[in-house]
């Protein structure tokens, strides 16, 4: 069974209706979001123009996924990347750390167009 994460911009591309996103996604049989990228899509509809409109429209893409919590294991995982990253003096945003270490845990490939995930060493990214 192919699974795969989602990164928030590969997330804001589907809500968005990118097509060529939409048709590669649909190609995994289990769509996962890590919880740090439900946060981030749920600020971006607060933070929006189109609150209540997104706010529902962002909520049903949600519930249409998987979730990828965070518990002892991805806290252990995060601070390990985070010291990889320190030492190689490759920093990378915060929550993209917390992305990584819930895919690392969870052996779930991350669909993403950030290139810093490409520093971290464990994880199996996923391209289009």
């Amino acid at each position: 069974m192919k699974k795969v994460a989602l990164d928030t911009n590969i997330a804001a591309d589907i809500l968005n209706g990118k097509t060529d996103t939409i048709q590669f996604v649909r190609t995994f049989d289990l769509i996962f979001l890590p919880v740090t990228v439900e946060g981030e899509l749920l600020f971006g509809a607060k933070n929006s123009g189109k609150r209540e409109e997104n706010l529902k429209r962002f909520r049903a893409f949600i519930g249409s996924c998987e979730i990828l919590d965070i518990n002892h294991l991805v806290a252990e995982e995060y601070a390990s990347i985070r010291y990889e990253l320190k030492t190689k003096g490759k920093p990378i945003p915060e929550n993209d750390i917390w992305i990584a270490a819930i895919c690392i845990v969870n052996r779930v490939p991350l669909f993403t167009r950030d290139t810093h995930f490409q520093y971290i060493d464990d994880i199996t990214l996923v391209s289009n």
